[in-house]
């Protein structure tokens, strides 16, 4: 978005906060406005869409009624030209001139009433029908109104005109919508303490996921019709820009796409905005494509397969509530979550207190097989999916699980303090079932925690951004996968290993090897020890113990039954780079100082 739709942008959001801080004060808290905010910009924003068309609806309307037609939906949207509409009598600016408050608030409802089902159940999650006594009752409703619709905004697509024929006040095309629906949850999440980065993800981080997914594989990709998925989509802003990219492709290599979005979400009022959203691009098919619910416990698109999938599922958050719906974690058994590995059941199930990696899982289920790119995964996580868990653990497992397939095509470790809501580091996971030659057997780590711009404000805990030029570095580094200072090439089972217990032998008092019944020798458990043996440790276990252990524990041996494989990656390990230590004159000359400062310190404490 260039720096003139960034302004625009702002100033309309800046208008609907005042909106929030001139009618809603002394009657919601600052926390609360955004209950009636965030449906009312959706609402005109509506509303202005269906305005050329209004007239014809409510004809089309009135005969359908007359030739008593009870299935309406199809000819009033034909009518409207989208695919959603509303039979009232009203647009909103009509509501504007009712002086009693119970006719106002009769003639909204009825305006309310006549929405398509499909934005009845988008103002269904915004539960923005129970805040209309409140407005009524405060004697708000009309002002609010009146704000929306004023002249000093325009929420429509189309330019509004001067009297002379010029440009007054430019139209907002959809993507310029998103980013304002953003900076408005964005906003009233700071006011709310919320999380905003729960509820999407900073245009440069998603721009950068969608380069990782489709740019490795963008002279490849065929006329045809392509399926782009999130299972965590929020307000719809990976669908959106994945769309937008994808697009731009086809018309750089002079190819034909059909791109269909599909999406999962379980916030309501996130749900509401990214299917109004997707309704207001003329999506009405692809509107139905987004399902309300967890991704976890209510999977919307089981047996579904899809080429491209980019998310940014929650991390650090609890997944009980899922669990229990499952049946209890122990007895879950949904094939995404417990799959068939090596001939053996593999669980992937996490500790309750972070479903993330589950959601990773979903979308790795979800990969087709027979087609020539296969799928490509984007998906940013928090770092403890990179080692969190031993082996055995569902996490290390998962690990595993897309290792010892060979799925993990990259990570990339990202600048700290680059999204909305938390500081900490975070990795995107590129994978794909159908990597390059040159790629397979192999895990390319990428350092781009340098490749950052300063904000010249800090947005939340955001305080940097990627630019343009370090996008485009990133992604050459994934492109052209050689090693360098920021990218490391490892093969994959160097991230394995074996969990091994080595036990030793219990002495009694009088020192000889307390034996079991079965005449072997019975373990101490208080010399218990587990020991981490790397995949490529030369020779295996085997080697393990001759070089390690028994040198200094000649009577020790390998509990077999209790061998586990594991499985996980340190950045740190491989991009680690020590801190230089400053000079020992250095330190003097500053203690010195420090001497000088405080002698002056104690005299002056000392005179008073």
């Amino acid at each position: 978005m260039n720096q003139i739709h960034a302004a625009q942008v702002s100033k309309i959001a800046s208008f609907i906060w005042n909106i929030a801080d001139d009618c809603l004060r002394d009657v919601y808290s600052r926390g609360k406005y955004r209950d009636v905010i965030l449906p009312m910009t959706v609402i005109r924003r509506i509303d202005a869409v269906l305005e050329p068309t209004k007239e014809k609806v409510i004809a089309q309307k009135k005969m359908l009624d007359k030739a008593n037609i009870k299935a309406q939906s199809d000819a009033l949207c034909l009518a409207s030209g989208q695919a959603f509409y509303n039979s009232s009598p009203f647009c909103l600016k009509d509501l504007t001139s009712r002086a009693k408050p119970q006719q106002l608030k009769a003639d909204f409802i009825a305006y309310l009433d006549g929405y398509s089902p499909n934005i009845q159940e988008i103002l269904n999650k915004f539960k923005f029908r129970n805040q209309i006594d409140t407005m009524i009752e405060a004697g708000i409703l009309g002002a609010v109104i009146e704000k929306f619709v004023s002249s000093e905004i325009n929420l429509s697509m189309n330019d509004i005109l001067d009297k002379q024929g010029g440009v007054r006040m430019p139209g907002l095309d959809n993507h310029m919508m998103g980013t304002l629906f953003e900076e408005l949850l964005r906003k009233f999440n700071e006011e709310n303490n919320e999380e905003a980065g729960e509820h999407f993800t900073p245009r440069d981080v998603v721009e950068l996921m969608a380069d990782l997914v489709f740019m490795p594989i963008a002279d490849k990709i065929e006329d045809g019709t392509y399926l782009l998925y999130d299972d965590a989509c929020g307000t719809g802003g990976m669908l959106t820009v994945g769309e937008q990219r994808l697009n731009e492709l086809a018309i750089k290599y002079n190819k034909k796409f059909s791109v269909h979005l599909f999406g999962q979400e379980t916030v309501p009022e996130t749900y509401a905005i990214c299917k109004s959203d997707m309704l207001l691009k003329g999506k009405g098919e692809q509107a139905e494509h987004i399902f309300y619910g967890s991704t976890l416990s209510n999977d919307g698109f089981a047996g579904h397969e899809f080429d491209f999938m980019i998310s940014n599922p929650p991390y650090g958050k609890s997944w009980k509530t899922d669990a229990e719906k499952m049946g209890g974690k122990k007895d879950i058994s949904d094939p995404r979550f417990v799959v068939l590995h090596k001939n053996e059941e593999l669980s992937l199930i996490p500790r309750v207190s972070d479903g993330q990696m589950l959601f990773l899982a979903n979308n790795v289920s979800k990969m087709k097989s027979k087609t020539k790119l296969g799928s490509r995964i984007a998906e940013v996580h928090n770092g403890s999916s990179l080692f969190t868990g031993d082996a055995g653990s569902g996490e290390s497992n998962f690990r595993r699980y897309i290792i010892e397939n060979d799925l993990v095509e990259a990570i990339i470790a990202l600048p700290e303090n680059i999204f909305y809501n938390t500081g900490i580091a975070t990795y995107i996971w590129v994978l794909s079932n159908k990597k390059s030659e040159s790629r397979r057997g192999k895990v390319q780590l990428i350092d781009a925690t340098s490749f950052k711009t300063p904000l010249r404000k800090n947005l939340g805990k955001k305080n940097c951004e990627v630019s343009f030029e370090q996008k485009n570095e990133i992604v050459k580094l994934l492109i052209d996968f050689k090693e360098n200072e920021f990218s490391k090439i490892f093969r994959n089972e160097e991230f394995l290993y074996w969990s091994i217990t080595v036990e030793r032998p219990k002495v009694d008092e009088a020192g000889n090897v307390v034996k079991d019944k079965k005449g072997s020798p019975k373990a101490d458990a208080d010399l218990r020890d587990v020991e981490m043996v790397p995949y490529v440790y030369e020779g295996g276990i085997e080697a393990f113990m001759k070089n390690e252990v028994l040198p200094y524990s000649p009577d020790a041996w390998v509990d077999d039954k209790k061998t586990e494989t594991g499985c996980e990656l340190s950045f740190t390990k491989y991009f680690y780079k020590p801190v230089e230590l400053r000079s020992l004159d250095e330190i003097v000359a500053d203690i010195r100082a420090l001497e000088k400062e405080s002698d002056g310190m104690l005299e002056d404490i000392l005179r008073d």
